[in-house]
Formats: C-alpha cells, sequence, structure tokens
C-alpha cells in the first residue's frame, strides 16, 4: 500500500504471471524473466516498448481507455481486473474523494436476516470485517480468535487450515477481495492498517498480495471443517447492500437433502439450544 506507482506495479505483476505460451508467443529456451516480457506486452497491446516501459516505471500514468483495453487483452485480465485497471488509471482526484464513514447495518436488514433461522448469513464491511450475523452465521464462524475478521482469521488464526480445507484458494480470493477495495480506495485507513498488519504477521499474505490478483466478491462453494459438526460445503452468493456502499450481505446455502445440510441443520440446533 505505501506506493505512489500502483498501476505500474499491477502491470508488472500480472506480465510477470502470464505465460507466453497461454498467448501464442514462443515459450524460448533462454527465457530470464518469470512470465511476458516487457516488449511482448507492448506488442500485444499495440503500444511502443518505450511507452509501456514508461507506464510500470511511473513515468506515464494515465493510458487512455483505449490503451487500458488494450493492455487488459495482453495481459489476459478477466473483468474484474480490467475494471480495477481502469480504475487505477483514473482513480479519483483527492479533493473529491470522501472520507469513509461505517455506516451502521440497517435494522431492516437485521430483521430479515433473523428471519432466516436455517441460512447463515453475515453483513461484511469493504475490508471483510463482520459487522452483524444472524444466529447460525455466527455459529459457523465462531470459535476462531479472529471470527468478527475474515482476513484475519484466514490469515492470522491458528486453526485457519483446519477451518478451511481449501484454504489456498480461500487466502487467494480472500486477498484478491482485498486487492478490489485498495483499487476502490486506496487511501482508506482502515485498509491501510489491516494491510500493514498482516504484511508484518503474514508471510502468506506478502507473498499473495504481491500477485495483485483481483476477485471480486460474487458467488463461489467453499468448504468448511466445523469443530462441532464436521465437514460442510456450501455455496455463497454476495449481495450487495445498496443502502450502504461498500457493505455486502453474505448468505450460504447447503445442497438441499446433503450431508452438509444435515450437519448445518444439527449446527443450528446447537445454537439454537
Amino acid at each position: 500500500m505505501v506506493t505512489d506507482n500502483l498501476l505500474g506495479e499491477f502491470l508488472r505483476a500480472r506480465r510477470e504471471q502470464v505465460g507466453p505460451e497461454a498467448l501464442g508467443l514462443p515459450a524460448g529456451g533462454s527465457r530470464r524473466v518469470a512470465g511476458l516480457r516487457r516488449e511482448e506486452v507492448a506488442v500485444l497491446a499495440g503500444v511502443s516498448t518505450d511507452y509501456y516501459v514508461r507506464l510500470e516505471q511511473g513515468r506515464e500514468r494515465h493510458p487512455s481507455a483505449q490503451v487500458v483495453d488494450a493492455l487488459a487483452r495482453g495481459l489476459a485480465l478477466d473483468d474484474d481486473a480490467t475494471a480495477h485497471l481502469h480504475r487505477l488509471a483514473r482513480p479519483e482526484p483527492v479533493r473529491r474523494r470522501r472520507a469513509r464513514r461505517r455506516a451502521p447495518v440497517s435494522p431492516n436488514l437485521l430483521r430479515l436476516m433473523d428471519g432466516w433461522p436455517d441460512t447463515p448469513a453475515l453483513v461484511l464491511g469493504h475490508c471483510l470485517d463482520v459487522l452483524a450475523h444472524n444466529a447460525l452465521g455466527e455459529a459457523l464462524f465462531a470459535g476462531h480468535t479472529h471470527s468478527g475478521d475474515l482476513v484475519r482469521l484466514v490469515f492470522l488464526d491458528p486453526d485457519a487450515r483446519e477451518f478451511y480445507p481449501d484454504w489456498e484458494r480461500v487466502a487467494v480470493n480472500t486477498v484478491g477481495g482485498l486487492r478490489t477495495a485498495a483499487g476502490i480506495d486506496p487511501d482508506d485507513p482502515q485498509l491501510i492498517d489491516t494491510v500493514g498488519e498482516l504484511s508484518v504477521k503474514s508471510a502468506d499474505f506478502r507473498r499473495l498480495w504481491a500477485r495483485h490478483d483481483i476477485r471480486q466478491k460474487t458467488h463461489e462453494t467453499k468448504r468448511f471443517r466445523h469443530r462441532l459438526v464436521g465437514e460442510l460445503e456450501l455455496s455463497y452468493e454476495a449481495l450487495t447492500v445498496n443502502s450502504a456502499p461498500g457493505q455486502q450481505l453474505i448468505v450460504y446455502q447447503a445442497e438441499p437433502g446433503s450431508s452438509s445440510a444435515a450437519a448445518l441443520a444439527l449446527l443450528g440446533s446447537l445454537a439454537a439450544s
């Protein structure tokens, strides 16, 4: 986060992760760089090598929308990463940026969640901190040092790899979500504090943060190993809370009739008692 060249760092990180074979380029036997060479990205994007080098070095900061789209194609970026690249190329002016305020969770939303006794539900802030939950949502993540903060749970909790059997995938997606938030407002104090603490305390976080992956939280199937009810495989949908920018409602479900549905029902009974 402590940089004034987010655009260049993103381009370099993504370039280093694209294999030449994936784009129809010869791999060669004596490549000295990971991923693509700068001149290869320049050719793929239809710009001069000198111009692309200036972009990576931060000597050119604001490429046109057409150039950004060409770079995204050259680097094989998906839609989320392309949108992130556009935000880095055209950041909101500092004088117009409003300080982010932590809005309370709407009482109507809390009542809605409480009306789902069989469905775990959480409201997350922009840094994936838990702002609210219903009883089953609380029970799903209970018992951890950082149950109220899903980023710190993944990287700082001693039992994170036990709780998440697919820990690496969860970690990649979690960091990608933070990167998305950083593209929207890189100067947000909570985001800076979160990234700073995790960078100091977790080598895994530093490794993944340096990749500049972008993951918008939308929907996914995730496995849990719960200390009370065992294995759970749950799908979730992430819904934007339009009345409170930055908040997301996360709703989990199990496949009807599955062992995960039975385990979730048992967890609900334990939570109710």
